[in-house]
Order: structure tokens, then C-alpha cells, then sequence
């Protein structure tokens, strides 16, 4: 099974990076494109895969072909590839507003075709990725699929009126997190921690925070009250956030991203 690859960004070296480092393909059985010298030498002398400026000789190549792009780009890649690809090949896009019609208008209706959200967590092995798929997939083929995305994170199918608000919850939210990182480090400077350790401090705090959730199973709001206590520290702290209209702004903020993405 040959793995394609069309842009190596960072996204597209997260990717590769987990198939690789689940040994789920071989880098020889990885071919990628880009357009500078400077990416392509990189990228092969972080994984050793094949990469070429060609696009059209990935195309050719793939059985497992990822749209690796950004999306002001598909109005001029994708004619370029339409007539060289494998009629069996299953294409994987990850670019947000670009849905499953729009692709199919410029490639061919016919194609098997898996839109997903990835996000960049992905680039520790920690991603988390919604998938859709057009009716020619097969189950098969859509499991084939969930086990590259499974290899650098959490992999979930979704219906496709879904897929913008994955963008909104998974896709945009790290930046939200490291905003919330950075005053949450702000704020133990202001109480007099040097700078690196309030980072640390804050960081460890949110993973721990979340892998508390994902493997208790608890609701948000249970475990929020644990650390809770009557005239408390914490409590005050709640208090604030609330005052200051904490959880409406984070609302307002997924959702913000989700007519954006339905509107590009």
C-alpha cells in the first residue's frame, strides 16, 4: 500500500511521523510533494520518505492519497492531478470549509473520498480527528483510513454536518488552550513565579486535568466540584470566571469558529 502525501507541512510530518512510529507503513512505502527544496530535503532527512515537486507522480503513485494542502490551493491542484489518479485510490483531505461536493466537483464524483479535521496535537502523537466519507468508501477502506488517523491521536467517524464543529471543539481549540496557558502562567508571574515554572505549572496542570476526565469518565462538572471546597480557594477562583462571563466567551468562541469554517 503506497501512502501519498500532497504538501508536507506540519500537519502532513505529524501524520507521517505517527505511521511511521506505529511501524503501520514502511518509509519506503511514503511518497510526498512540495513545492520548496528547502521542505522536501527536510522532510526526507526526518523520515526518509521519497519527495518530489511533483505532484502529479504522487497522485500516480498512491493508493492512500492525502490532501495535505491548504485550502486556497485546491482550485489549482486538484485539476492538476484529476486525469493521473488511481481509480482505486482512496483520497483523504484535511483542509477545513472544503466539503465532500466541493471536492468532487474538482476531482470527479466518482472518486472515494474521506474529509477529515485533524488538529495539531497531532504533532506529539496526541491529535484528535474527525472523519467523514462520501458513499463510494467502504467500510473497509473507512477502517483502513481510521487506523492512519488512530496512529498520532484519537480518531472518530462523524457524520459530515458535523465536521465544522470538530473544527471548532478540536481543530481551533489548542490555540484557546494556550491562550488560557499563557494567562494562567501570567498569573502566577503576577504572584511571583519565575516565568518557566508558571509555564510548567500550568501546563502539567491542564494535561492532567484532561486525562483526569478522559479516564475517570466523569462529567466536567463532577470533577470540577471535587476540587471545590465550601469557602475555598478554588471557589473564588469560580466565582471570578463566572463574573467575567468565562464559559460564554469559550461558547462564543467555538461557535465563532464553526460559522467560519462553514462560510469559507
Amino acid at each position: 500500500m503506497k501512502i501519498g502525501f500532497i504538501g508536507l507541512g506540519n500537519m502532513a510530518k505529524a501524520m507521517i511521523g505517527g505511521m511511521l512510529s506505529k511501524e503501520i507503513v514502511r518509509k519506503e512505502d511514503i511518497i510526498g510533494s512540495a513545492k520548496t527544496e528547502h521542505t522536501l530535503d527536510q522532510v526526507n532527512q526526518m523520515y526518509g520518505i521519497m519527495t518530489t515537486s511533483d505532484n502529479q507522480l504522487v497522485a500516480k503513485e498512491a493508493d492512500i492519497l492525502f490532501l495535505a494542502i491548504k485550502p486556497q490551493f485546491f482550485g489549482e491542484v486538484l485539476p492538476e492531478i484529476r486525469g493521473v489518479l488511481r481509480k482505486e485510490a482512496l483520497i483523504v483531505s484535511i483542509a477545513a470549509g472544503k466539503t465532500i461536493a466541493d471536492i468532487e466537483g474538482l476531482l470527479s464524483a466518482d472518486i472515494k473520498l474521506v474529509r477529515c479535521m485533524p488538529n495539531t496535537p497531532a504533532l506529539v502523537g496526541e491529535g484528535c480527528t474527525g472523519a467523514c466519507r462520501n458513499g463510494h468508501v467502504s467500510d473497509e477502506e473507512m477502517e483502513v483510513c481510521m487506523k492512519l488517523l488512530r496512529s498520532f491521536g484519537v480518531a472518530e467517524e462523524v457524520p459530515e454536518r458535523l465536521i465544522n464543529a470538530v473544527a471548532g471543539v478540536s481543530g481551533c481549540s489548542p490555540a484557546y488552550v494556550f491562550q488560557f496557558l499563557e494567562a494562567l502562567a501570567d498569573g502566577a508571574v503576577l504572584a511571583g513565579m519565575p516565568r518557566k515554572q508558571a509555564y510548567t505549572f500550568a501546563a502539567q496542570a491542564v494535561l492532567g486535568s484532561a486525562k483526569l476526565m478522559l479516564e475517570t469518565g466523569k462529567h466536567p462538572g463532577e470533577l470540577k466540584d471535587m476540587v471545590t471546597s465550601p469557602a475555598g480557594t478554588t471557589i473564588e477562583g469560580v466565582r471570578v470566571l463566572e463574573e467575567k462571563g468565562f464559559r460564554g466567551a469559550v461558547i462564543d468562541a467555538v461557535k465563532a469558529s464553526v460559522e467560519k469554517s462553514e462560510n469559507m
